[in-house]
């Protein structure tokens, strides 16, 4: 896949306004962004001019390939970020924030996409595919009002429900929230509120794996957002549907990332009868 990913060709040519889509990527996801945009854009029938935030690892061999096949791509990179931190979310004031974000770097995709930044913006992981036209995200997109978030399989906050409801000070968090598919207005984010999140949920109960969508959820509380329906935008596809591929979205999470490595990548940009192109080494 990563070898195939150097080799994708330019997608399809793409008619109305580009669509920005926002990734937090780097060496080990970056052959991941590359097939996501691809699927999308051919699945959108739209141009893309989509926006890169560095991990700290997306050097320029891995930006080349991308900027080839998308010419308006922007890359953020890491110490831009960090210069956007210390101006807007500075250490001392923000400990917790800014010292869970090292440790863990799951928070990058809250705290760099957005710290410092103005409007709504649409981002996603980079194990996403896209097979059919994905109206709900561009009806969004073209006319956002309200955030959007993806519906999971099930909760995975990591935390209590009643304690984020407690912590966000309303009687219920949203269930279900999703942090690999989002559409978020930067200036909703309320950093002094995040930080003391952040610093209760350690304090009560240490740190979880899940506290990104954790924190997603007490954001959200009270909030009307555009979901999309669950059987389209499908999170951890199973057989048959995932070789089928009838959905508009897969997001390949846990053991279904089995039939993304595979199987369905090769759907996109190479032949599926070019095994010399998807099994030859990267020169």
């Amino acid at each position: 896949m990563e070898a195939a990913a150097y080799k994708l060709p330019v997608p399809p040519q793409g008619h109305g306004a580009p669509v920005t889509l926002y990734f937090l990527t780097g060496k080990n996801y970056w052959y991941q962004t590359a097939f996501c945009l691809w699927s999308f854009a051919a699945a959108s029938k739209r141009p893309l001019s989509p926006t890169l935030f560095d991990d700290g690892s997306l050097e320029k061999i891995y930006i080349e390939p991308i900027q080839r096949i998308f010419p308006s791509l922007h890359v953020v990179s890491a110490a831009e970020s960090l210069a956007r931190l210390d101006e807007y979310l500075p250490q001392n004031r923000y400990p917790s924030l800014r010292a869970r974000r090292l440790a863990y770097p799951h928070l990058k995709k809250l705290l760099d996409l957005h710290v410092g930044q103005t409007g709504y913006r649409l981002q996603m992981d980079s194990d996403l595919l896209f097979f059919k036209r994905p109206d709900c995200l561009l009806n969004w997109y073209d006319n956002p009002q309200c955030p959007l978030r993806a519906e999971d399989i099930a909760n995975a906050y990591g935390y209590p429900l009643n304690m984020l409801a407690e912590l966000s000070g309303y009687s219920s968090v949203p269930e279900r929230v999703n942090a690999g598919l989002l559409g978020l207005r930067s200036e909703d984010f309320d950093w002094d509120k995040m930080e003391y999140w952040c610093r209760e949920l350690l304090a009560r109960q240490g740190p979880s794996y899940y506290q990104e969508q954790a924190l997603l959820a007490m954001l959200l509380a009270g909030r009307a957002c555009i979901v999309p329906d669950e059987k389209q935008y499908l999170i951890r596809p199973e057989p048959p549907e995932a070789l089928r591929c009838e959905a508009v979205m897969h997001h390949y999470v846990a053991e279904s990332r089995r039939w993304y490595y595979q199987h369905n990548w090769r759907r996109f940009g190479v032949p599926q009868n070019n095994r010399k192109l998807i099994n030859s080494t990267v020169s």
